[in-house]
């Protein structure tokens, strides 16, 4: 298989666009992580879940960022973010109910794990438009971004993957997570 052109503006576009959702996945992370240690909120199993649900969405975007779009790139991510969304509408369902003050305090009137259901959502809008994008270069390629904004955006995702991962071991240990976590049952 040949290189693609470097000056492909579809190719182009398509890297930034990447970019643009590790850069998401990455604030979403950041949020819930600042969030969670500034009002000691800590995420109860389905959170736990929804966070694993879009580091695995990070992992595809930053696959596509470092070996070019491939459609098993877009597939990891069109998985986490089902598996995402089917974790954040079970815990809305949860709490949908009259008179039920949801699970955690609201941010712009929307509790985090309604945000996730419409950021998940919007993750498989993104994919669906993407493959279109991309149609033509789902192999991989070594059209990469190699710049320092992508590699610090990775290494940023990755620090961000270990922090969740540590605290989800010390609020759960490594057994299940409370059904509604108060203290860390690990600490340092």
């Amino acid at each position: 298989m040949s290189d693609l052109n470097p000056h492909d503006p579809a190719a182009t576009l398509s890297r930034w666009l990447n970019l643009a959702a590790l850069a998401a996945v990455c604030a979403s992370l950041t949020l819930a992580f600042v969030w969670q240690l500034a009002y000691n909120e800590l995420p109860c199993p389905l959170c736990q879940l929804q966070r694993v649900a879009l580091i695995l969405t990070g992992i595809g975007l930053m696959l596509n960022l470092r070996f070019g779009s491939a459609a098993v790139h877009y597939s990891i991510i069109l998985a986490s973010a089902l598996g995402g969304a089917v974790a954040s509408a079970r815990q809305v369902l949860l709490h949908i109910a009259p008179g039920d003050n949801g699970y955690g305090t609201a941010l712009l009137g929307l509790h985090f794990y309604t945000w996730g259901f419409i950021s998940f959502v919007i993750v498989i809008v993104f994919c669906t438009v993407m493959i279109s994008v991309d149609r033509n270069r789902l192999r991989g390629s070594s059209q990469v971004i190699r710049g320092g904004v992508a590699a610090a955006l990775i290494w940023f995702f990755l620090a961000m993957t270990a922090a969740n991962t540590v605290n989800a071991l010390m609020v759960c240990k490594l057994g299940p997570c409370p059904d509604n976590p108060t203290v860390y049952l690990w600490k340092f």
